[in-house]
């Protein structure tokens, strides 16, 4: 049963982390809008780090497990997921605690269940494109390339579509609100060694709320065909220290 969710959980962590006007639009014509719908690029360039602690709740097919989450990110890729689950509506008088780590260039997994694991393939290429706080700030430095594709309905609204395509890594499919330019959802297929192979990963992002003047979701549900885990931020910092070597196993 262990081996069943918990491996993919890992997978959902990992990867990648982000109208009806569109064909009268360029590809950076829209990633302006989006940029100054967060609150600007001069606001954005201005986050070096962000803590975020909430609850997440995770979908399995033998019940819920839920439990406090703290989420550190520092620039430009560093991250770092400390997750604590009970696992006690699963029939388990344990918790898991899921410990992810991210230092820029080397990745680990500590899971106290099923042991610690180096991250690797196409799984740290994905982390290492999530470039903090915004990977469309600078996509064009970092190698990538961005597409706009015609719109797709989602759940019965029309939502501009951005396809990224990064040098290394999972290739990426942005959905904003013609409304807002904001990010609802993203979706890419992820390489997960521990489901077997590709699985396509779908982050819905909800409940916008203002931080020092920056939009952040303070809700994320990212789910596949099989699972999902639901995170609800509680409080969003910014621009506060963190040491560098959180981020690093020693």
């Amino acid at each position: 049963m262990k081996r069943h969710y918990l491996p993919l959980l890992l997978s959902l962590l990992v990867a990648p982390g982000l109208v009806t006007h569109a064909a009268t639009q360029t590809a950076d014509e829209v990633i302006e809008k989006h940029l100054a719908a967060m609150g600007g690029r001069a606001a954005l360039g201005k986050i070096t780090s962000r803590k975020a602690t909430g609850t997440m709740t995770v979908t399995t097919p033998n019940g819920n497990i839920t439990g406090p989450f703290e989420l550190y990110s520092k620039a430009p890729n560093k991250t770092r997921l400390y997750v604590v689950l009970d696992l006690s509506p699963m029939g388990m008088n344990d918790k898991l605690t899921l410990d992810q780590k991210f230092d820029g260039t080397t990745g680990w997994a500590l899971n106290t269940l099923q042991g610690d694991r180096q991250i690797t393939g196409n799984q740290l290429d994905n982390m290492k494109n999530g470039t903090f706080p915004n990977p469309l700030l600078n996509y064009k430095a970092a190698g990538s390339t961005v597409e706009l594709l015609p719109n797709e309905t989602v759940e019965g609204k029309s939502l501009i579509v951005l396809r990224i395509t990064p040098k290394a890594g999972s290739v990426s499919k942005l959905f904003l609100d013609p409304a807002t330019y904001l990010v609802v959802r993203s979706s890419a297929t992820v390489n997960s060694p521990e489901m077997g192979g590709d699985i396509e990963q779908v982050n819905d992002a909800s409940d916008f709320r203002t931080v020092d003047g920056v939009k952040f979701a303070f809700k994320t549900v990212q789910s596949t065909s099989v699972q999902s885990a639901t995170l609800v931020f509680e409080k969003i910092e910014l621009n506060v220290a963190i040491d560098d070597g959180m981020f690093v196993v020693k």
